[in-house]
């Protein structure tokens, strides 16, 4: 049996648009083997050194 190893990743915003200078805030990886949990798992927090828009705390809930 082949092993499916995945790494799922998810990150948050300050907003939409990288052009007008939003920034990334979080970013989260999971390891899963056929599609199973290893709890493997990095998670960090970024400062972005800006407001998060209302918009993208509407979405996530995270301020800054």
């Amino acid at each position: 049996m082949n092993i499916v190893r995945e790494i799922v990743i998810d990150t948050e915003t300050t907003g939409l648009d990288p052009n007008k200078g939003d920034k990334l805030i979080e970013l989260c990886a999971i390891e899963l083997k056929n599609k199973v949990k290893t709890g493997n798992v990095f998670h960090t927090y970024i400062n972005p050194q800006r407001e998060v828009s209302q918009g993208a705390f509407n979405v996530h809930g995270i301020s800054s």
